[in-house]
Order: structure tokens, then C-alpha cells, then sequence
């Protein structure tokens, strides 16, 4: 059957709210291969986004490729109401690694998806505080199921499903670069942090009983690094001063590490970073490479012990899948192996200096280049360095999607991911084994790219 063949039965026959189109028509991938995707025709396409942060070993990683096909010889499924032993391996590794770096015991429970796992981490909540809304950040997500929905802050995803009444109350992320407040991080002295404080001053700022000494709102939903919002990094003092006021009011802390766990920072959690006690962690993605939908929480042993969350409390038939198990097991083992801390880090920082010595060859047209590890933020701007230019943005991402950059007299492709608050931000979130070849090879097509939009 050929392209056009497949695209005419896509037109009639293919629900498009599954999916997000990067171009138009849709980019088609026929086989990947480590750091890149190549179309039916063969050409190559270097991928900076795999798979929205989730394909950090690469593509067609033949040690995980191998665990895949042991388990699918093995035990390839099993109800989630019996156990086998992977499912307790990875549990285990997980919470002994958290009890190492926060230094509080936890338990770790598995479901399919980001989302879903977000909406358990709600469940925690609910059950543990007895209040249904919580606070969440501006330009943060959390996900696309109706409660996941409700702590995500664009609008966009809620406005056909009706009335949300448990949606989040919704806080400025600290932003430097774009600040809420439109201030200066040099002298502003966490001015974000402390409005936000100032609203538990008085019962009549609609969200805290002064004489009960009781916040309305159970939880603050947070991604130490903001993901779709456009891998927005915060300064670690915000944080410090938000946990303590979290405590303080006895509001519990969730970190939705979904995007930017497991190393993608350069810190196992990203929010190690920050320098701050999570009571709930929610993670997916890379936990599999990929190959499984498996995700899952970790939450402090007063919040999920048996007791506390019975049995029962949350359930899926595909949680804690036998083939999603054996992936993670190999993932963590493969995270042992090597000092990703290092890898990761050292990696970022040769990364980020290539695109800092770029910007300085667009002055204002890239107007904030920044990084964690591997998770990059390339935001494009007007001329006047504040202005956003989407339109630029969008151009850029068609142009390396047609796969006519030579190099070597050979045809290439560039995949980059849009993100950021007004779609203005190139996400990157390279595999983790990307050569510093490969990273030449994407900031010069990256040049290229920008010369050729800005003529047009």
C-alpha cells in the first residue's frame, strides 16, 4: 500500500483527537534507528525530541529490544491482581532510591500513561487530605484525562467537556525570562513567591480559614521544570520558600517528574535540583524507553501504606504489566551501569554552549537559550528580544521536516518539538547517547535552518 494510499484511508477512517500533527500533511516514519527516524523514502531525520523525552536510550536499543523479546517468551502478560517478580524489583529499586536521596521511606504503585498515573497521585490526595482542589502552575501539564485535565492550566484542553468544578487555582510559574510580573530576576527578590504567600493572609482571599488554620486546597501540583510549557527552569530559592510555605499550612507537595525523570536533567529526579521534599512523585516516559505505556507514583508511607490505601483503591488490568516491568527493571539497571549523572550533565553543558555561541549570531531573534542536562530551550523572539515570533518557530519545524539538508552529499531531516507559552520554543530532549558529532550536526542544520526562514 503506498503513502498516498495509507493517507486517504487516515482522511475517512482515523479519529483525529488522538493525535497531535506536527506538519501538514503529518510526517510518515517508516524505521528509526538510535538518534534518528527515517521516512519511506530512506532519508535520515535527527530526532531532538524522541518521542517527547521518552526514547532516552535511543531508538531500537537492542539490550532493551532483547528484554522485550525474553518476556514476551516468557511471561508476556498477567492481571494486575497477581504478582510476578519484576513488578517488586522495580517497586523496590525505585523506593530505596527515593528513601536514599529525600530520606523517607515510600511505596511505589504502577498504571499505564502519565495521565493516569497523575490522576492516582490526585486519588492520594483525595484520600489522605479529604479536599478535591489543589493549586498548579501557570503554563503547567499534567495531562490530557478529565483530572489531569483540571491541574492544567490552558483552557484549550477542558473547553468541550463541560464545567470543571475541581479545577486547579492556578499560580505564575517563576518565569524568569517572561515574568508574570513583568520584574527582573537580578531585583526582584522572589517577588512570584511572595505574592503567593501573601494570599494566606487573611480567610478573605477565598482559599484559607485563618481561625481553623486550614487550607481549602490539599496539594500543589508542580513540574520542577515546566515540560510543554517550554522547559521553563525556576530558580531553586522559589521553590525552597514554597515548600516551606506548603508545610507550613500542612498542603502537600506532588512533583509530576512524567517528562524530566530519570536523568533527563541530569539528576535521577529533576527535582533534586531544587533542593526540596516531594510527598508524591509521578513518573512515565523513559521509564521504558518507550516500548511500554508504564508509568507510576512514589508517595511517602503515610500517604499509601495498606492501611491508609487499601487494596483496591486505584486498579488497571494492564498496571504493572509484565512486559512494561521488564523493561523498567533493564532501565534501572541500565541507569546503574554508567554515571548518568555525569553523562547526562557534561553532555547538556557542550549542548547549551553550542547554542549559546549561536545565539550571539542572532541577537534578540533568539532570545533566551537555556538547559538542564538534556532538556533544552531554545526560545525565538522578534528583534527586540521579548516579542515572541511563533510564526518563525513554526517555519523552522516545516523546513527540517522537508529532509533537504545536505551534509556530506546526503539528504537530512531535523525533528524539533514546539513548546512554551505562546509556541515560541523549541523543546529538546535528545537521547542520551547522542554523540557530539550528532550535537554539531544539529546546531549547524539548526543554523541553516534559521538562515533559510529569515530570508522568507
Amino acid at each position: 500500500m503506498t503513502e498516498n494510499d495509507l493517507r486517504k484511508l487516515e482522511a475517512d477512517y482515523c479519529s483525529w483527537g488522538d493525535a497531535v500533527h506536527s506538519s501538514e500533511p503529518p510526517k510518515m516514519f517508516e524505521s528509526c534507528e538510535g538518534c534518528f527516524l527515517y521516512d519511506p523514502q530512506g532519508t535520515p531525520f535527527l530526532d531532538l525530541q524522541m518521542a517527547s523525552a521518552t526514547a532516552s536510550f535511543g531508538y531500537r536499543n537492542s539490550r532493551l529490544n532483547q528484554t522485550l523479546q525474553e518476556q514476551l517468551g516468557r511471561l508476556p502478560q498477567l492481571g494486575s491482581h497477581y504478582l510476578h517478580s519484576e513488578k517488586i524489583e522495580v517497586s523496590a529499586r525505585i523506593a530505596q532510591l527515593c528513601e536514599k536521596i529525600f530520606h523517607k521511606k515510600g511505596r511505589v504503585q504502577f498504571n499505564v500513561g502519565g495521565s493516569v498515573a497523575v490522576e492516582d497521585a490526585v486519588k492520594l490526595v483525595r484520600n489522605y487530605t479529604g479536599k478535591n482542589p489543589g493549586f498548579a502552575f501557570m503554563g503547567g501539564y499534567h495531562g490530557r484525562t478529565l483530572g489531569a485535565t483540571a491541574i492544567t492550566s490552558s483552557y484549550r484542553y477542558r473547553r468541550r467537556y463541560g464545567h470543571f468544578g475541581d479545577r486547579a487555582h492556578f499560580v505564575p510559574y517563576p518565569y524568569c525570562f517572561r515574568c508574570f510580573y513583568g520584574l527582573k530576576r537580578e531585583d526582584c527578590g522572589l517577588y512570584c513567591l511572595k505574592q503567593f504567600e501573601k494570599t494566606f493572609d487573611t480567610e478573605y482571599y477565598s482559599f484559607w480559614d485563618s481561625k481553623a488554620g486550614e487550607c481549602e486546597f490539599g496539594a500543589f501540583y508542580v513540574e520542577p521544570v515546566q515540560g510543554t510549557g517550554g522547559y521553563v527552569i525556576p530558580p531553586k530559592e522559589y521553590f525552597v520558600g514554597l515548600k516551606k510555605i506548603l508545610q507550613e499550612r500542612k498542603v502537600l507537595l506532588v512533583d509530576d517528574e512524567v517528562q524530566m525523570g530519570f536523568f533527563r536533567t541530569g539528576k535521577f529526579w529533576a527535582i533534586q535540583h531544587l533542593e526540596v521534599v516531594p510527598d508524591i512523585i509521578v513518573f512515565g516516559k523513559a521509564l521504558t524507553n518507550g516500548l511500554n505505556p508504564l508509568s507510576g507514583v512514589w508517595a511517602t508511607e503515610d500517604l499509601i501504606n495498606p492501611k491508609t490505601f487499601p487494596p483496591g483503591s486505584t486498579h488497571s488490568t494492564y498496571a504493572a504489566n509484565p512486559q512494561g516491568t521488564a523493561l523498567a527493571l533493564e532501565v534501572l539497571k541500565l541507569l546503574d551501569e554508567q554515571d548518568y549523572e555525569k553523562k547526562v550533565s557534561e553532555k547538556g553543558r557542550y549542548f547549551l554552549a553550542q547554542l549559546k555561541d549561536l545565539q550571539k549570531k542572532y541577537p534578540g531573534i533568539m532570545g533566551d537559550v537555556d538547559g538542564l542536562g538534556l532538556a533544552l530551550r531554545i526560545e525565538l523572539c522578534k528583534e527586540d528580544g521579548i516579542t515572541p515570533n511563533p510564526e518563525l518557530t513554526q517555519r523552522i519545524c516545516q523546513e527540517g521536516l522537508k529532509g533537504d539538508l545536505d551534509k556530506n552529499g546526503k539528504s537530512y531531516g531535523i525533528i524539533l518539538n514546539i513548546g512554551g507559552y505562546y509556541k515560541n520554543v523549541f523543546s529538546l530532549s535528545p537521547s542520551f547517547d547522542i554523540t557530539k558529532e550528532e550535537i554539531d550536526m544539529a546546531v549547524e542544520f539548526f543554523d541553516r535552518l534559521m538562515q533559510r526562514c529569515l530570508k522568507k
